[in-house]
Order: structure tokens, then sequence, then C-alpha cells
């Protein structure tokens, strides 16, 4: 007799975690990129524009709150990244690369802590619009997309660790973290690793953040609005990109033995 849990007991080994696997993978490839497809959301973000209190000065504080929420996602990583050793928590697109299991530091608390980042970035980009179904949409739309890739990420962990990975998963929770699960990182913060491997998102997400209030602000005044403030911002980490971006390819100044 087949009865529900039988069912799901052998889905397992149905067609359709191969599948799951094998869009995981495609997604897992692109992950660097297919997200800012986003930004096309923008438009319908714009239509639904406006300033509380018809000023841009009155909404300072929710510009604040949006911006804090982008800073949070990115710290996430910074933390997640600077704490882990080399070969883990990486930035490759080729494919799954392991070489332990991190089970200390804030992977204590959630499994997959850089797309925890990779939502609270987007999230607080996407909050400045105020406008509470378009943050609904985007957070439906980053679970469709990163979901695949979690579970293919696990595959691959389950398949190499065994029952390491099991334990460990099946106590730490996916995406929301359990704070008080907290261990001690095994290693010291790297600063170097976080640098090198977190400037490219970093310069991303500040365009990104400067593009959506450029987009906004010229919808509101109906002509091009450049604020002089994120132009500003967007220069200087400019000449810090292509310079962080220069010692990564020509020097060995961001590595580290083991990082």
């Amino acid at each position: 007799m087949l009865t529900l849990t039988n069912f799901i007991n052998e889905g397992k080994s149905m067609p359709l975690r191969e599948e799951h696997v094998k869009t995981g993978a495609w997604l897992f490839r692109r992950r660097s990129y297919v997200p800012l497809f986003l930004l096309l959301i923008v438009f319908l973000g714009i239509s639904q524009f406006y300033y509380p209190g018809e000023t841009q000065e009155k909404s300072l504080t929710w510009d604040l709150i949006s911006i804090g929420v982008t800073l949070l996602g990115l710290f996430t990583r910074i933390l997640t990244i600077g704490f882990t050793p080399r070969h883990t928590s990486g930035t490759n697109t080729g494919g799954q690369v392991a070489a332990v299991v991190n089970t200390t530091g804030i992977y204590s608390q959630v499994r997959h802590p850089l797309y925890l980042g990779n939502f609270l970035m987007w999230m607080g980009i996407f909050l400045f619009f105020r406008t509470w179904w378009l943050s609904v949409i985007i957070g439906l739309l980053f679970w469709i997309y990163y979901e695949r890739i979690m579970f293919t990420e696990e595959e691959y962990l389950r398949d190499k660790f065994g029952d390491d990975y099991v334990a460990w998963a099946g106590s730490t929770p996916a995406f929301v973290p359990r704070f008080k699960q907290w261990r001690k990182p095994a290693l010291s913060f790297s600063f170097r690793k976080a640098i090198k491997n977190e400037y490219q998102s970093t310069f991303a997400i500040l365009v990104c953040s400067a593009l959506v209030r450029f987009a906004a602000d010229s919808y509101i005044a109906q002509r091009a609005a450049f604020d002089k403030s994120w132009l500003t911002a967007v220069g200087i980490g400019l000449i810090l990109f292509l310079t962080l971006r220069t010692l990564k390819k020509k020097t060995r100044l961001l590595e580290e033995e083991g990082r």
C-alpha cells in the first residue's frame, strides 16, 4: 500500500530530485549576475514611488532604514567569509567546492549565511520604494531562485561528507538563524580574505543602490536628477574597486595561507 510517507520517501530517488539538482547547478554557475535581473522590477517600483511629506529630506529616516538593511546583509557576508578556511564559502561559479563542512561561527546558527546576506542586501535596496507588494515579490522571487541552489549545495555536501554533514544540518536552520546556538569560530577573522572575496559585491551593491535612487529621484523630478553624495560615493567606490582588483590580479597582498 502506497502511503503518503512511502510516497515522500520514494520521491527522494525520483527524477524530480535530479531535476532540482540540475536546475540548481545551472543557477549556481550564474548566481553572480542572474539576480541583477531583479533590477528590472525597479520600473514597477518607480511607478508607485513617492516621498513621504512630499520632500526627500522628510524621507531620510526610511532611506537610512533601507540602507541599514543592505549594510546588515553585507556585514553578514563579510562575517561569514572572514572566518572560513580556503576552499569554502567562496565566490566560485564553475562548480561546487568544499574542503570541510563549516560548523562554527555564523554557520553554527544558519546553514546558508551567504544567501541570507544576499537576501538582506537586495531587500534593503527595494525597501527604498516603500511599496509592500514590491518587497513581497522580491522575497518570493529570491526564495524560488536560491531554494534550488541551496538544495543543490546540500546534496553535494551530503554526498561528500555523509553523516558529519547530516548531523550538523539536522540541528541548524537553513535560512533563519538560531542565535542561541552560537559557537566560537574555529579560525580568527581574515581581513584579507574578506576584502578579496567581497570587494566586488560591495561595489555592485553601491552601484545598484545609487541607480535605484537616481531612477526614483528622476521620476519625481521628471528629469535626470543626480544626487552629488551618491555620485561621490560611486566615484570613490570605483577607485577602490579598481585598486583592489589590481591587487588581487597582479599581486599576492590579499593572499593568506590557508584562507
